[in-house]
């Protein structure tokens, strides 16, 4: 029963449901992608130099505001950096700093 349970969440929630193995990797990656985009503005390691908004305080259920910020910039402070982050990217990312650095 419990792994019908399972593929239920699969089935409603996608690829956000991740097993705790493939999480730890994207938030890694993450972490990567982080130091290589976002670090020179937003601090290494999410301790913010008082450049740009703090991540730390990111909004945890606001993936999607993320995800458009990140590809699409905000204002003259944020680049879009769609075109050099796949989708993949992002979601380690993301998952990066939703765990707070």
């Amino acid at each position: 029963m419990r792994r019908c349970h399972w593929i239920v969440g699969v089935l409603l929630f996608g690829a956000s449901t991740l097993a705790p193995a493939d999480e730890a990797d994207d938030m890694r990656l993450g972490r990567d992608i982080y130091r290589d985009y976002c670090a020179t503005c937003h601090g290494g390691e999410m301790l913010n130099p008082g450049l740009a908004f703090d991540l730390r305080k990111f909004p945890k259920e606001e993936a999607e505001r993320f995800r458009n910020a990140v590809l699409h910039g905000k204002g003259k402070g944020m680049p879009a950096l769609e075109g050099q982050l796949s989708a993949e990217d992002v979601k380690a990312l993301w998952a990066y700093v939703k765990s707070g650095g």
